[in-house]
């Protein structure tokens, strides 16, 4: 069943199973604030198996792209348009997350977002292809993240 993430009061809802499951709802937090901030739009989550669509599609573009597997299990997905783009959201057991920012007209932009939470270690299929960049956020302590540049058509 979807539900809105609540910046306000972070909740582990759908994430219990995480090593780091704070982390990881204070990072979904971050996101939905940014979402909310930005665009006015309420970041909704589904558990991973009601939204197979999402993590088929996000495992397809890293697979045709760069060859990349997540070892992880999903957790939690959401698709969602705003302001010309399409967003695609994976939260990983692990604590990782995946963006994809897929520009709905041609030539704009498209890339693939990762995100690792406080506390876990660089995913093995990541660590040798990225270096990771750290943010501070409030409500998810420090953020890594890296990306790269869709190619291909999706």
């Amino acid at each position: 069943m979807p539900y809105i993430v609540d910046f306000k009061n972070v909740s582990t809802e759908g994430l219990e199973s995480s090593p780091v499951a704070e982390a990881l709802a204070g990072l979904r937090a971050n996101e939905a604030r940014y979402y909310k901030n930005k665009y006015d739009h309420d970041f909704t989550v589904s558990p991973a198996s009601e939204v197979p669509e999402v993590v088929d599609r996000v495992s397809r573009i890293l697979k045709e792209e760069r060859d990349i597997v997540i070892e992880s299990r999903p957790l939690e997905a959401t698709a969602f348009e705003v302001d010309g783009l399409r967003m695609d959201y994976v939260f990983y057991e692990s604590g990782l997350s995946i963006n994809v920012m897929y520009s709905i007209e041609d030539g704009g932009k498209r890339a693939v977002g990762f995100k690792l939470t406080d506390g876990m270690d660089i995913p093995e299929e990541l660590e040798s292809r990225f270096k990771f960049a750290r943010q501070k956020s409030k409500l998810a302590g420090v953020i890594r993240g890296s990306y790269f540049v869709i190619k291909g058509q999706y």
